[in-house]
Formats: C-alpha cells, structure tokens, sequence
C-alpha cells in the first residue's frame, strides 16, 4: 500500500506542474493566440480558480492523512501565530494591489526594453521588498501552529516550490528590465524588508 506521504507529494508535484505551465510564458502566448488579446483580462481569474481547484486535493488529503503530531503550540503563542499568518496574507494581498502592471501578459511577452514591456514602476510595498509574494508563503507556511509530519513534508517541499518560483520570475524581469532591475536587486532585499529609506 502507497503511503499517505508519497500519494501527498504527488499531489504537490501534480499542483506544481499545472501552475508552472500556467504561469508559463510560453502558455501565455498560446492563450492569447487561440483565444486573442481580450482574454488577457481573464487570465488572471482563471489562473487563480486552477490553482485554487488543483490545490483543493491536496488539501483535502492533509486533513485525511494528517501523520503523527510532531507539535501544537498552546495558547496564547497559537493566537500569536495566526495573527503572524494573517499579517502574511495581508503583505501578499498588498503586493498584488502594488503590482498589478506586472502580470499583464502581452509586457510579460514583449521584447525586454521596449515601450510594450513598459516601466518597473517601483511602487507601494515593493519599495521595501522584491518579493512580497515569497514572504507571505513563507509567513503563512512555517506559522502554522500545529505540525504533522505529512505537514512537514508538503511544507518543506513548498518552501522550495515557491523559492526556485522566485528565482525564476527574478530571471525574467532581469531580462525583461536589465539594469534598471539589477539596480533595484542591490538596493532592496528579496525577502527581507527594509527600512531605512526606500526606493
């Protein structure tokens, strides 16, 4: 019998693979080509119900197959985390807001330093950080107050999804914006906030 731990990798790798073919530049093109430009608009809604529905097994079969307890923080530290966790979501939900220019497909698929790429347009929480996103996985990730050891697992496993995603989408705004990008690298941490100052 397959252990709830490799059928629950699976899943992950499963989920991985469907997002990162749909974040995909390659797949963006060929949406726009067989559906035309309007669908940009929608990309993004339905870029999020996928990830949304191919997460959901995933889910379901942690709360299924939980795995021995390894820890559950008691109160009041519990409460302290979910208010960590919370404030994690906000920073994701602020850098979405903040960057909206950013996940306009026809920019992300135009040539580097042309007017159609358009502008960095350092603005809002991305002027103290480079990756709102990554922090906010991180955040909500690791300040669960309760852990199992097919948690952990699927935890670790995410770390290093949304890392290597980081590392990648840093690549291509580098591409897409050259030095103006790697200038903005030296002056403002990744994952880490700054404060002393902004962009």
């Amino acid at each position: 019998m397959v252990s709830s731990t490799i059928i629950l990798v699976l899943c992950l790798i499963a989920f991985a693979a469907i997002h990162s073919l749909t974040a995909s530049l390659p797949f963006k093109g060929m949406i726009l080509r067989v559906m035309g430009p309007g669908s940009e608009k929608y990309y993004m809604l339905a870029y999020s119900l996928i990830s949304v529905l191919t997460v959901l097994p995933l889910i379901y079969l942690l709360y299924k197959y939980p795995g021995p307890i390894l820890y559950i923080i008691p109160s009041p530290w519990r409460w302290c985390m979910v208010g960590g966790q919370l404030i994690g979501a906000l920073i994701g939900a602020r850098g979405l807001l903040d960057a909206p220019h950013r996940f306009k497909i026809r920019a992300q698929l135009s040539a580097p330093k042309t007017p159609e790429a358009g502008s960095l347009n350092i603005q809002g929480i991305f002027r103290f950080i480079r990756d709102p996103f990554l922090l906010s996985g991180l955040i909500i990730i690791w300040l669960t107050p309760f852990m199992t050891v097919n948690l952990l697992v699927i935890y670790i496993f995410s770390t290093l999804y949304v890392y290597l995603g980081s590392l990648h989408v840093e690549r291509r705004l580098v591409s897409r914006f050259g030095d103006e990008y790697r200038e903005y690298q030296e002056r403002v941490h990744r994952t880490i906030p700054h404060f002393k100052g902004q962009y």
